[in-house]
């Protein structure tokens, strides 16, 4: 978003405790973030100053799109497209918020990451319900051009995040693993089943650690080739 003039106003959608804007303001200080999260905690983020104003709803609420048209220079979902029920209504409420001109930031897991092919189910972002869709780049470009946006950039290497052999070994273990004790199960685990996960969960640590080790050491590498796992897409509304 160097690239671009800095802007005057700057939506966040799914801010969560607002930290994205916090970090930003870093680097755009005369702009002014908003949030938009589902829940009390971007209410939070306002009276912890991270956020100037906080909306709390989903952004196809057709309130919250008649408050906020045509509002904001820049709209942001980092992460945020893939949990929603209908990504195309998520878009067309973003792009109804934004100022013709205005950009659209958008990042999200790469479907044709090589690490989906090698770990199968595996792959964190193939755990379900969280993600409800994985679309691929090709796709949403297209999806975004047909409602009259301009592509301005497309990253697949600085957005690449180093968790994919850490999250592989993660899933696994927790699927070896005695289970944990969680208010969905019809009975609690017996006191032995708890020393056991307890004692397990000491000895797998190091290799969850290695795992992190290893995920951030490939990371300047992998996120050159198809294993970078995140796009991110630059969008700008036409006049």
């Amino acid at each position: 978003m160097l690239s671009i003039p800095e802007p005057e106003s700057w939506l966040d959608v799914g801010t969560g405790h607002g930290h994205f804007p916090e970090s930003a303001r870093e680097i755009h200080p005369y702009t002014a973030f908003d949030g938009l999260d589902p829940t009390p905690r971007v209410e939070r983020a306002r009276a912890a100053g991270r956020v100037e104003e906080a909306h709390r709803g989903h952004l196809t609420d057709p309130e919250i799109i008649q408050r906020l048209r045509a509002r904001y220079d820049v709209v942001s979902m980092f992460h945020h497209l893939e949990h929603t029920p209908d990504p195309r209504e998520e878009l067309r409420a973003a792009l109804a918020v934004l100022r013709p001109g205005g950009h659209l930031l958008i990042e999200g897991p790469d479907p044709a990451c090589a690490f989906g092919r090698l770990l199968g189910k595996w792959w964190m972002p193939y755990g379900q319900p969280r993600r409800l869709h994985l679309m691929p780049l090709s796709n949403l470009l297209a999806e975004l051009e047909a409602r009259g946006c301009v592509i301005v950039r497309t990253d697949r290497r600085e957005p690449h995040t180093p968790y994919d052999i850490t999250g592989a070994v993660s899933l696994a273990l927790a699927r070896l693993l005695p289970a944990a004790d969680a208010p969905w199960r019809a009975t609690p685990p017996s006191e032995l089943r708890r020393r056991l996960r307890t004692a397990l969960l000491r000895v797998t640590t190091p290799l969850v650690v290695s795992a992190a080790a290893l995920d951030h050491a490939l990371a300047p590498l992998l996120s050159r080739t198809r294993f970078s796992n995140t796009y991110r897409i630059i969008a700008r509304r036409e006049e």
